[in-house]
């Protein structure tokens, strides 16, 4: 059993102050009066440097698995409550995600492995051994077969076989070199509406690239002109938002729409988009330790607020679109309500 369950009995707790508006703005307008209330997630004891939520349960619930420079990822229920540590990595996790059932979990870390891990158990079932710091990690959207996607400083993309865990990967692409790109792969998807024949990476050399992944070839790319810091898919696909220097570039993954893109007066962690509305997204920055949704397209900030101690590292949407996460350099994660004042899991709005 690798879950931890013994030195934070209660991660979990209510914020003890609100997080106000940098400008004395409150939310959006029509939420002005309303109390903002975060959830404090602790339990981390370093910077988190991503988050990532399951997709939407038939229950209406889903889970949130973190990833932390401690080296410990955490698995939280969808009221932040915390479910378990998974246990065995001995360097930085920089990427986390979670299977599509649930039942799965996949890490990538700077102790050049990725692993794999059982949600009910915590135990790790396989791990996978690279020659460099592993920064990001895919599992296909299919049940069976299933396959992981992994990619970091070796500037190479394997596709490991998780029905033959043993057997050697796959690299993508069929450069002399061996490489799959020119630049540290920051970030993998695995996109959900190509039947899972389609990935897509983000590199530090600026360029997202398309991969035939029944061929290992790339079919297309977008150079973005900046290093790229992060890349994620909507909850319930069809848009990347991609953030590079002060823009966050909101990409069809079929690439049959032009991109659209926003500049920022501060550059962006990473950027999530509202799963439903598609209207606004959620950024962090290394500069200050606010939270900011913006207007998607008007590019003007709706909503800014504190709570973090620290810069804020990753934040992302809910698949039901009712909270956005954040994660920060001071080692917590906090939730926020996308309507401030209505009642949801914990936040309760008494008459």
């Amino acid at each position: 059993m690798s879950y931890s369950n013994g030195y934070n009995s209660n991660p979990h707790s209510h914020s003890s102050t609100p997080a106000p508006d940098a400008n004395g703005n409150g939310n959006s307008s029509s939420n002005s009066a309303v109390k903002v209330q975060p959830l404090l997630c602790s339990g981390h004891t370093r910077p988190v440097t991503h988050l990532s939520f399951s997709n939407l349960l038939d229950d209406g619930t889903y889970l949130l698995i973190s990833a932390c420079k401690d080296g410990n990822p955490m698995l939280r229920s969808w009221l932040g409550d915390w479910i378990g540590t998974f246990l065995g990595h001995k360097g930085a996790v920089w990427s986390s995600k979670i299977s599509l059932d649930t039942s799965k979990a996949v890490t990538g870390s700077a102790d050049f492995t990725a692993k794999i891990w059982d949600c009910n158990s915590g135990e790790a079932l396989h791990t996978f051994s690279h020659n460099h710091i592993v920064r990001s990690v895919a599992l296909n959207p299919q049940q069976t077969p299933q396959y992981l996607l992994t990619g970091g400083h070796e500037k190479k993309i394997r596709l490991f076989d998780l029905g033959r865990p043993e057997a050697e990967p796959l690299i993508l692409g069929s450069r002399p070199d061996g490489l799959s790109t020119d630049g540290i792969i920051r970030s993998l998807v695995w996109d959900e509406g190509s039947g899972g024949t389609m990935g897509v990476s983000a590199s530090e050399d600026g360029i997202v690239r398309w991969w035939d992944l029944r061929t290992l070839s790339q079919t297309a790319q977008l150079d973005l002109g900046e290093s790229i810091s992060s890349m994620e898919l909507a909850h319930g696909g069809g848009t990347l938002s991609v953030t590079a220097g002060k823009k966050v570039h909101f990409l069809d993954i079929l690439r049959q729409h032009p991109p659209v893109t926003v500049e920022l007066p501060h550059p962006p962690t990473s950027a999530s988009l509202h799963p439903f509305a598609r209207d606004r997204f959620v950024v962090g920055s290394t500069n200050d330790p606010w939270v900011r949704v913006y207007d998607l397209d008007s590019g003007k900030e709706k909503e800014v607020y504190k709570g973090h101690h620290g810069p804020v590292l990753c934040a992302s949407y809910s698949p039901d679109g009712e909270v956005y996460a954040s994660g920060s350099e001071d080692g917590t994660i906090r939730l926020w309500q996308t309507n401030p004042g209505k009642s949801y899991g914990l936040w309760q709005t008494q008459d």
